[in-house]
């Protein structure tokens, strides 16, 4: 009984590894294809378009916007996906010749571009 136990254990461990490497695969995709034209990978505001917009693309390592995204997981992403600053982005996108498809987000993909920014941030530091 207790071999069976410890070894559903370690099956357990194992595909909550794989589903959270599968999630920040996800969360990095999203970011990659989405995100770094202005905020460059390594979320410092250092994308080709990151002084393109007015304002222009904040620097995602502050220590300000790491509390607000620990303090408030998935509202900082998913409230940019609602675009708070009006037409900022696509605008900014359409001025400078970026062709960005319509996207679905599923509330899986904002919780995985949470983590993986989450993550990228914390190797920041």
């Amino acid at each position: 009984m207790k071999i069976s136990f410890i070894a559903s254990l370690g099956v357990l461990s194992l595909i909550q590894t794989s589903l959270s490497f599968a999630d920040n695969v996800n969360g990095k995709n999203l970011y990659v294809q989405r995100c770094t034209m202005c905020h460059g990978m390594d979320l410092k505001a250092t994308g080709p378009l990151a002084n393109k917009s007015n304002p222009p693309a904040p620097d995602l390592t502050t220590s300000v916007f790491k509390k607000r995204l620990n303090d408030y997981p998935g509202v900082i992403v998913s409230s940019i996906i609602l675009r708070p600053n009006g037409n900022l982005i696509p605008e900014t996108l359409r001025e400078n010749g970026v062709k960005l498809s319509p996207y679905s987000w599923s509330i899986q993909d904002l919780r995985d571009l949470n983590q993986y920014m989450s993550g990228v941030i914390s190797k920041n530091r």
